[in-house]
């Protein structure tokens, strides 16, 4: 079959960067967080994901530096928040450029919920938290070691808040949660159903 093949450090001679449309669709990691002063900050990051069980770590990366990096630097506390489908107008208006000094919950029209065990408040509207210590940050670097300006921020879970609508015999439901996803395009979003799951299980 005819392949479209290309190396990224030469471009790849399509109207729009396939790459994210790839790898995806993608959960959103919508982040809130504290600056040293005290002024919220809540943001939408597009590569996030958990990366371990026990004790369970999540992370996502700051393309540039970003006011949920700083903030987290200084004080080593975030909040991940699920951006279900009925969120996706106030996720979007909490992605606005503003400036530091900008409270993105008040942006977007969002009450907050205070946290159990660290400082930064959840999106109280949203049906599943997690409040996390950050564990490292680690700026990338290429293949040659150049390091470029985008940092993973990894963060121990150390509280998780569900809501209980979404457990069914104590088992957790993805797609009732309504999770966005982020697809490719300058603004593709996609959500998951029940309709498309499918049972496998791996092999003893």
């Amino acid at each position: 079959m005819p392949l479209h093949s290309y190396e990224p450090r030469q471009g790849h001679r399509l109207p729009h960067d396939p790459f994210n449309a790839i790898v995806g669709p993608r959960p959103i990691g919508w982040i809130s967080s504290t600056s040293s002063s005290g002024v919220l900050n809540l943001a939408p990051y597009s590569f996030f994901n958990a990366f371990n069980y026990v004790p369970p770590i999540v992370g996502f990366a700051s393309v540039g530096r970003k006011d949920s990096l700083n903030n987290i630097e200084a004080t080593g506390e975030f909040v991940w928040n699920l951006a279900s489908e009925s969120l996706a107008e106030a996720m979007n208006q909490s992605c606005a450029a503003v400036g530091p000094e900008v409270n993105e919950f008040e942006l977007a029209g969002l009450a907050t919920e205070p946290s159990t065990l660290v400082r930064p408040p959840r999106v109280q509207a949203s049906l599943v938290t997690m409040e996390c210590r950050c564990t490292q940050i680690v700026q990338l670097q290429t293949a040659q070691g150049t390091q470029v300006p985008t940092w993973l921020v990894l963060g121990e879970v150390v509280m998780v808040h569900i809501d209980e609508q979404l457990l069914q015999g104590g088992v957790y439901q993805t797609a009732a949660g309504k999770p966005l996803l982020r697809g490719g395009g300058p603004g593709d979003y996609f959500t998951i159903s029940e309709a498309g799951k499918f049972v496998m299980r791996r092999p003893a």
